[in-house]
């Protein structure tokens, strides 16, 4: 990748934690955010879900905001950026339940409530879970192109409302007590800041987007082959100049469905020869179920606290996503100055 996309910081606010730093100690001792719901489930027990604890009960676009804003406020603690520019990662414009109706107002509560200046340029991205890896892909095409040295890319999501859950209860793709082939409902906010230059620290360094035609539920019920996401993890791999088996470990989006498993595990066979042992693979979903369009810079932020504190299984690093409609998405981070501190440390 000629023009490097370098992640200096990350900010979170998620069921287990407020900050960055405390979500990801969190996930990394496996500690989640599950409680229950006020909605009710099938046979009459309440819903489970990974509610962000918030000081106030906000609702609506207003809580999404003030989660956004603390996301945005922790990235860029201690960061000059004077030349920032903010890509957006929300739902889908047709997800049912999705809750920012305005992007446009939306966007400018977000500026206001993280004191930024209401002229800093916004991009939204709308392509729920993979929204982070296009927002990526217009990130680096953004720094070859000379648009901007600094890109904030955010994401902020939540599956807990009530017309989300009334659709997901209905398509039976919640996790119940009558279906164990469920996903729990979360909400979070995420955001990763992205500086242009030589590849250095924590760097994105290939990058990969195509199609799955045997989507989940697809109308021609095509059988799923991971043909889509084995695309991706290729041109990701490519781009980086790795062969799978480089990949030391991954990280994913899924968060309970059969379905995203069966996916991610063709596509790790399909993309790796000559190497014994499986990689790792951390699933934030675990902890905070699933979150949406703020699963992309969760999953970057982790895996650079990761790195930057000596606890990641190593590097590069493979980071995935996908969405409902056949959207996958994979991207690959690794250190051009990995080797000197390995040695320093040594």
């Amino acid at each position: 990748m000629s023009t490097g996309v370098n992640i200096l910081s990350a900010g979170m606010v998620t069921p287990v934690g407020l900050t960055a730093a405390a979500s990801c100690a969190a996930m990394r001792g496996s500690l989640d955010g599950v409680v229950e719901t006020q909605f009710v489930a099938p046979g009459g027990d309440w819903l489970l879900g990974a509610q962000v604890p918030l000081p106030r009960n906000w609702l609506g676009e207003k809580r999404l905001a003030h989660m956004a804003a603390g996301a945005v406020v922790d990235a860029l603690e201690g960061q000059a950026a004077a030349d920032l520019q903010i890509v957006l990662c929300l739902a889908e414009t047709d997800r049912p339940g999705r809750p920012v109706r305005d992007t446009d107002r939306f966007g400018q509560r977000v500026l206001e409530f993280s004191g930024l200046a209401a002229r800093t340029k916004l991009h939204v991205v709308t392509h729920g879970r993979p929204s982070g890896i296009v927002a990526l892909e217009r990130v680096r095409r953004m720094f070859a192109r000379d648009e901007a040295g600094h890109a904030l890319i955010l994401g902020v999501d939540s599956l807990l409302s009530g017309p989300a859950i009334a659709h997901y209860l209905r398509a039976e793709r919640l996790l119940t007590g009558e279906n164990p082939n469920g996903f729990i409902p979360g909400e979070a906010a995420a955001a990763i800041l992205c500086a242009a230059g030589k590849p250095m620290h924590f760097a994105l360094t290939g990058l990969g987007l195509a199609r799955e035609q045997a989507f989940l539920y697809n109308p021609e019920d095509k059988p799923l082959r991971g043909d889509g996401m084995t695309q991706a993890y290729r041109d990701a791999l490519d781009m980086a100049g790795l062969e799978g088996r480089n990949v030391e470990y991954r990280l994913s989006d899924i968060c309970g469905e059969a379905y995203f498993f069966k996916q991610t595990a063709l596509a790790q066979q399909r993309t790796t020869r000559h190497r014994t042992e499986v990689p790792q693979i951390w699933s934030p979903g675990e902890c905070v179920g699933n979150v949406g369009a703020a699963f992309v810079p969760l999953m970057v932020g982790w895996a650079l606290t990761a790195f930057e504190r000596g606890y990641g299984p190593g590097a590069p690093v493979l980071i995935e996503s996908s969405g409902d409609d056949g959207a996958c998405g994979a991207a690959v981070f690794q250190s051009a100055q990995r080797a000197k501190i390995e040695r320093a440390v040594a």
